[in-house]
């Protein structure tokens, strides 16, 4: 039994021995009878939550107008503990205005699908389904708890969790929740974009972001979240070089190999790395060219990351990722100054997950990745990245003036270094005088 477990049932002993109903509820619930390690345990009671306060030492409010109250035990995240409620009317497609402490029959109808609106009494071992979660997880079935038309009224946020569990747990959805999603779709853009990129990110990184791509499209969830990806669809390649087929095509293979528990940097580079096929496309003579796509991608990536509102580190790293996807086919060819260089960019071990994940989407040719893999696992951390032999100190006393030529001669001598050509202080100073005139000893 993990910690978090052990918390989520300590809490349940304490409401129970002091006269209360406790249950767990929701997505634990469904991931205990998968067989899944829960993330994490919600609980629900018919302690009002001021009870609830005053029974544990430590709290935190977090949804106390709602009825969640976070009990933090042993300096863990807090395990929220709701009041079993009815919600008033929802009028920000989010929330409900307002709530109303009641039955666990009425919390269990509130909820938004069957898999997760069961509760499992930890003390008596006992399940209990009051909307059929049992029955759908057993036929795999996403199916809203009562009009679904409804539920995704209430939240349209629910809308992007329908898709994420179907794609996750490889489920099918109910036809009329699916008919309901597709209607409710465009109420999407009303929620706020941290939610949405959160819901991606999730999509994205659960191992199963292929389906994700699928449901999204065919939902109409992506023509209004990543519109950037639908040209992509019916956009042709060379077939010598993509007999897969167009860009769509080639994308959701390579996407199909993210597994579980994926960086979302690695999974937007891969997701995003030919954004800019469709734009970039030209047909010249009987050539197609897509020029400037790696270049004119990094901007795109870096936008929709934005929109989305992840951090700026992962904006640099994802349009990083598409700007030098190719980068690595050149790494045979390349002076040792130029791998070395490559080698030791912030992220190279990144860029190359998302190079094999498109080699293997297309020709499957991993020549350049096995010879920048040979090339990291023999050569040392000092032989890529060694100290300077040189720096701006030196030129001064070389007789330069400080300016922009310095980083000209600098990156030059260490061009030399990498080479090997340069081995010691005493030559790169040496070759400085030789090459660039310097006026003082």
């Amino acid at each position: 039994m993990s910690d978090r477990e052990q918390n989520a049932l300590y809490i349940v002993r304490r409401l129970v021995d002091s006269g209360f109903r406790a249950v767990f509820a929701g997505g634990c619930v469904r991931d205990r009878i998968l067989g899944v390690e829960p993330k994490d345990y919600d609980i629900a009671t018919d302690a009002r939550p001021q009870v609830v306060q005053k029974l544990f030492d430590r709290t935190v409010a977090v949804g106390a107008k709602f009825g969640v109250i976070g009990v933090v035990l042993d300096d863990f995240k807090p395990i929220e503990v709701a009041t079993f409620r009815a919600d008033a009317e929802y009028t920000d497609g989010r929330r409900p205005s307002s709530v109303r402490f009641g039955a666990i029959e009425e919390d269990a109808i509130r909820r938004d699908f069957t898999i997760g609106g069961m509760f499992y009494d930890p003390i008596a071992d006992r399940l209990i389904d009051l909307v059929g979660g049992m029955r759908d997880l057993r036929a795999g079935i996403i199916r809203a708890i009562g009009n679904p038309y409804d539920r995704f009224d209430e939240d349209h946020l629910r809308i992007l969790r329908a898709a994420r569990f179907a794609a996750r747990l490889n489920f099918t959805i109910d036809p009329a929740t699916w008919a309901a999603m597709k209607r409710a779709a465009p109420t999407i853009i009303g929620i706020a974009a941290e939610r949405i990129g959160e819901e991606i990110v999730m999509m994205m990184t659960e191992g199963a972001a292929a389906r994700a791509m699928d449901l999204m499209m065919d939902s109409g969830l992506m023509q209004l979240i990543l519109p950037e990806v639908v040209p992509m669809r019916g956009c042709a390649q060379p077939e010598n070089f993509h007999p897969e087929g167009d860009v769509y095509t080639h994308t959701r293979i390579g996407v199909a190999m993210l597994p579980a528990g994926c960086s979302e940097t690695v999974a937007f580079g891969i997701l995003l790395h030919d954004i800019a096929k469709p734009q970039s496309r030209a047909v010249v003579g009987d050539k197609v060219t897509f020029y400037g796509h790696t270049e004119d991608g990094a901007v795109v990536a870096a936008n929709i990351m934005a929109r989305l509102k992840r951090s700026r580190a992962v904006q640099e790293r994802v349009a990083y990722l598409v700007k030098n996807h190719l980068k690595l086919c050149m790494a045979p060819r390349m002076r040792p100054a130029t791998l070395k260089r490559m080698l030791a960019e912030d992220g190279f071990d990144e860029l190359m997950e998302v190079a094999f994940m498109d080699a293997m989407a297309s020709s499957s040719y991993l020549g350049y990745w096995h010879f920048c893999r040979h090339a990291m696992a023999t050569m040392s951390p000092a032989e890529i990245r060694p100290p300077r032999l040189i720096g701006g100190e030196d030129l001064k006393q070389l007789g330069f003036t400080p300016g922009p030529r310095f980083k000209e001669i600098l990156k030059d001598v260490e061009d030399h270094q990498l080479d090997g050509a340069l081995e010691t202080r005493e030559a790169a100073l040496e070759y400085v005088r030789v090459h660039y005139g310097a006026t003082a000893a």
